[in-house]
């Protein structure tokens, strides 16, 4: 939960490619057999807010958008049926991307471009982005076992490279508090907004469940 701080979550299969892609292949059978596309991270509430984000700002709907880690791919067709064009979503698990096909295929949204990708190493052609979307793979990456912190610094690295000068970043986090994220992302980024998320309430306390922002990247 965001408000206890990225560093109190230990190391976790979460993680760890394994884990992913024996989730995805189990929700791939079960989309073959049901036509049910599986779990939406954060619930529909956090597409509703990205988009509505995106339709606030006025961003053209034939921006480039990177949806880091699409898993089912079920954000990428929430944007085409609100009008948005040059869509991309790469995952480092192939059952996902597979997954992620199915879905397309069934909503027919044959614009949506779909690639396994680590974005830890991403290839030379992953760039120009003027928005990148993440839902939870931070937070993922952030319970691998092996060298988290290297890989969230990575992540940044990888996040400057294949996102524009003055290109948005929004990212979506259980994990992390604001003030964490800030910190994370204090190497060539700005926040720009925090957008509204679920509050609850704890010990009299009040406090969000998830935390949103959105940032820039610096010129």
């Amino acid at each position: 939960m965001a408000g206890v701080g990225g560093a109190a979550f230990g190391p976790s299969a979460l993680g760890t490619k394994p884990h992913w892609d024996a989730a995805y292949e189990r929700e791939l059978r079960f989309f073959q057999d049901t036509g049910d596309a599986g779990e939406i991270w954060f619930g529909e509430e956090s597409m509703v807010r990205v988009i509505r984000w995106l339709e606030k700002q006025k961003v053209p709907h034939d921006s480039p958008v990177l949806d880091i880690g699409t898993g089912n791919g079920v954000l990428l067709v929430e944007l085409a049926k609100s009008g948005y064009t040059n869509l991309t979503g790469i995952d480092y698990s192939p059952s996902a991307i597979k997954l992620s096909e199915k879905v397309r295929e069934k909503e027919g949204m044959s614009n949506i471009k779909l690639q396994v990708e680590d974005f830890l190493a991403p290839s030379a052609e992953l760039s120009g982005f003027q928005i990148c979307i993440d839902k939870g793979t931070f937070d993922a990456i952030s319970l691998n076992p092996d060298n988290a912190v290297g890989k969230r610094k990575q992540y940044v690295r990888s996040l400057r490279n294949v996102l524009k000068p003055e290109g948005f970043f929004l990212i979506t986090s259980c994990n992390w508090t604001k003030e964490e994220l800030l910190e994370e992302f204090r190497e060539g980024f700005e926040i720009l907004e925090e957008l509204p998320t679920p509050k609850f309430c704890f010990g009299g306390r009040i406090g969000n469940s998830v935390t949103a922002l959105v940032f820039q990247r610096k010129e």
